[in-house]
Order: structure tokens, then sequence, then C-alpha cells
């Protein structure tokens, strides 16, 4: 059902105090201004600033005072519904909350409804038994074509844009508030004249702005392709298998989107670097929930912040949400103990129910402090164990390492440091190449296979100094719990060896 479909009803219901939860006030008047035409019903808004104003139906007076606006409501003989905007910020004042409370009880034997409109944020506990919340999506394509069309319409803009553009741009803009869109289309033309094909690339850029200033969401323009991680042939062979999952031929096939994978093992064996992987792979958009941010410092609104962002990323979709150390929920909520757990509860409710096609990569180091309703298939259609990469795995992330510093793989004796680095992980690799690099440097000459050798042997690989946490780890592989990544598994149970 649509916002408006479901806001409508409300109506119809005789709910007497709806609140709407929205950063869009303007597009949020224009819909209840549309189902309030299509009733034959009044309509009038009030602030503390202007009082009374008629968006349908003769202006009643002007009254600014919170109470007396409440009391001109309930003595209203007419058929109308009222929209409070910014009365939230009236709340703490126990007076007109009890007012508001009074009223909206008494108004359930006529036809009249007050609608708050709301940003977000907690409703008061007195008020809750009285109110229906709904919460207004982000517009989705069809709104923001309209926003496209009236710019270029209105403003006589000139466009370049072929049909199969035009809807990339739209598409580019998902996620995006009504205002949001049309401000970036409108810098979009101050920047090229018209509207073409360079103003997906300038709201790519503006939209990733906007969402890292959300709070809780960061974008990444992911580049990575398989060829950048080493490694993880069946993780790999997995996910090409769903490359063409969203598109309309899959639906057409019958095929369900894929809701999600699980990525969990070892630190440093490249579970976030799979994650961009998987968004450069599929060339969709990368969404990183940061669950740091989830828990700012403004007090009871995590789990707010927490449903913002998985709105703003069903607008978005089809993407890929990225979820780091997603154990990192229950470890959060400061004073009150009970925070993480409500967030990562939204989390899991979320992923169980989401009908938008917005893939969840959900990553996680410690495993132990997982609820185990996390990892049921439902939520995730696989966990992927990434373990320590095994001889041939080690001898790729040297290659795509030296690769990626401008190096020849041929240069170097791959086989013997594959040999050499058995236990260290991806990270600890990388960092073997660049500290030699720099010894190579600092005595003016090319860095050789021996530096890289010099700084395995320096370096105290997490797979020692950390056994027993990767034996834990290792347990959910040899128990069937999960899935190796891997082109061969490790068997942890034959004799526990580093190198497989």
């Amino acid at each position: 059902m649509s916002f408006e479909a479901e806001l409508d009803l409300h109506l119809r219901a005789r709910f007497t105090l709806v609140l709407v939860a929205t950063q869009e006030e303007e597009r949020a008047l224009q819909i209840l201004q549309t189902v309030c035409e299509r009733a034959d019903r009044a309509c009038f808004t009030w602030d503390v600033a202007e009082g009374f104003r008629a968006i349908l139906g003769n202006a009643p007076p002007t009254v600014r005072d919170p109470v007396a606006a409440l009391e001109h409501i309930e003595a209203a003989d007419t058929d109308a519904v009222f929209v409070l905007i910014d009365f939230h910020e009236l709340w703490s004042d126990p007076r007109i909350k009890r007012k508001l409370r009074s009223v909206a009880q008494r108004l359930k034997s006529g036809r009249k409804s007050i609608v708050v409109t709301l940003p977000g944020g907690p409703v008061p506990r007195e008020l809750r038994d009285l109110t229906a919340l709904l919460e207004m999506p982000p517009p989705g394509a069809p709104q923001i074509s309209d926003v496209l069309t009236a710019l270029t319409q209105d403003a006589g803009v000139r466009q370049d844009l072929p049909p199969p553009e035009r809807e990339k741009l739209v598409q580019a803009a998902l996620g995006l508030s009504s205002a949001q869109a049309q401000r970036v289309f409108a810098r979009a033309v101050a920047s090229h004249g018209q509207l073409d094909a360079a103003a997906i690339g300038i709201v790519t850029r503006e939209k990733k702005e906007i969402i890292r200033d959300s709070e809780a969401l960061e974008f990444f323009s992911a580049t990575e392709t398989p060829a950048d991680v080493g490694g993880l042939e069946v993780l790999k062979v997995w996910l090409h298998q769903r490359e063409r999952a969203f598109t309309r031929e899959a639906h057409e096939y019958g095929l369900p989107a894929p809701r999600g994978l699980a990525l969990i093992g070892i630190p440093g064996t490249g579970k976030s670097l799979t994650a961009k992987m998987i968004g450069g792979m599929w060339r969709l958009p990368l969404l990183r929930l940061d669950i740091a941010a989830v828990f700012g410092s403004q007090a009871g609104s995590a789990e707010e912040r927490t449903r913002r962002a998985l709105r703003l990323a069903e607008a978005v979709a089809p993407c890929v949400l990225w979820i780091d150390e997603i154990e990192k929920a229950l470890a959060h909520g400061g004073a009150d103990l009970g925070s993480g757990a409500r967030v990562l509860g939204t989390i899991l409710t979320w992923m169980q129910e989401k009908t938008a096609p917005c893939f969840v990569v959900g990553t996680a180091n410690d495993v132990d402090s997982l609820p185990p309703e996390l990892l049921r298939r439902g939520r995730f259609d696989e966990i992927f164990f990434l373990d320590l990469p095994t001889t041939q795995e080690r001898m790729e992330i040297i290659a795509v390492h030296l690769k990626r510093r401008s190096r020849s793989p041929a240069n170097f004796d791959l086989p013997r440091l594959a040999r050499e680095c058995s236990g260290y992980v991806g990270s600890e690799i990388e960092q073997a190449i660049i500290d030699a690099m720099y010894v190579g440097f600092s005595e003016n000459r090319e860095f050789v296979a021996e530096d890289i050798s010099a700084s395995l042997r320096r370096q105290v690989p997490l797979s020692v100094s950390s056994r027993a946490r990767i034996d834990t780890l290792r347990r959910w592989l040899t128990e069937g719990r999960v899935q190796s990544a891997s082109l061969r598994e490790v068997s942890f149970a034959r004799d526990h060896s580093i190198d497989p």
C-alpha cells in the first residue's frame, strides 16, 4: 500500500490523531491536499508562527496559542483535517500535551482528524495509545520524474536526454527528497547549461554528500572487481550466479531478488573488501550502515536513526547495504543498556520483512556475541566463512597488492613468499609489502622479494597472537554451520595446522 493510500485509509477510518514522520513537509501537505480533495473534506494547517491557514475550505480565525488552537479544532463544525506543523516541539509542555490528548479523545464521535507532521523521534507515552504513526518514504521514481519534468518545463531548460539516459538520471536521484532532487537537477543545469548525460555524475556526487549527512549511512562509489580480491573462489562463483538477479529478465524468469549474505571469520581476511567488490561487480550503489554513528550523542534517537537509514536504503534500491561488524550493535547503547538490542531488533525485523531489493552484506568478527536469529535462513541467503588464506590464495593476494603498486608479480618468487607467509591474513601480507617498499625506498633502490621475506619475519601474525580466538571461529566451519568462501576448505578437525 502506498503512503497516500495508507493515509487515506486512516482518515476514512476516523483516526482522530495521526502522526506523519517525514522531513518533507511540503510534499506531505501536497499528499494531504490530494487525499482531502478526493474525499471532499476541508483541510487546514496550523503552526505557532502563522496560526491557521486554509488549504481547502474557508480560512479560519488567526489563532497562534496552541491551547486555543486545539479548542478551536474541537469546536469547529466541519468535516476537516487539521494539520499541526512542528507541534512536537510543544509536547514538553504538560498543559498542551494534556489538551491534545483530551481533544483527540473527544473527536472520536465526529469526522474531524488531527495530523501532526514531525521529522521523527519518540512519541510521548501519554499519546501512544491514541495515535497512528505513519512514516512517509522518500519519493519514488515517478515522483522524481515529475520533479525533473517540472524543472524542464517551468524553467524552459534545454535537455539532451534520450529516454534511457533520463531513466538513469532518475534512478541516480532515488533516495533524495523532492527538494534535494530539484536542487541537484538545477545545479546540473547551471554547470552545463542543459540537462544531459553529464548530470548523472553530478547527481551521484551530490547524492553521496547528502547521504553522508543522513548521520548513519555512507555512500561508496564501489569500483572493486573480483580481480582486486585474491582467492575466495566459492564466494565469487556464488556472486557471479546472482549478478543479474535484480534485472527484469530475472523477475520474468520467476527468481526472487537475493536477500543478502553474511561474511564471518578472521579479521583481516577481506570481508570489507568483499562488500565493496559486490557493489562494483553488480554495478549497484553501495551504502554502509555505520553502527557507531547510529548511537550518536542524542539520547533516545538510535532506533529512529536506524529506521531512517533503512528507509533511505529502500529508496535507493536496488542497492547493496553493507552492515560492517554488525555485532557492535549490541556493544553500544551507553547508559541505556537495551538500546543496542532494540537497534539490532529493528534491523532484524527489517531484514525479514523488507520487499525492496536491498542486498544486505553483514560482516562480523565476534560471532559468539551474535544472537542465533540473526544468522538464520530467511534473513541471509548464505553465510560464508573467510578463513586463513590457502597457499594458492596467498599467491593471488601477493600478486594483487604488487599490481596495485604497479609492480609485476613475475619479478617476485610468489611460491616462496606464499610459503613464508603461511598463517598470515591478507591485511598482514599487504602490510609486509608496504614495509618492504619503505626499506627499498629508503635505500634508493627497488624493493625485492627478500625485503618482503624480512618484513614477514618481523611480524607476529594474528594466527599466532590470537590462536584461541581463531580456533573458535574455525569451529563454525568444521561444524558445518557456514560455507567456506575458498575453493578448498580447511579441515580444522584434522590437525589444527595453519597452512592448508
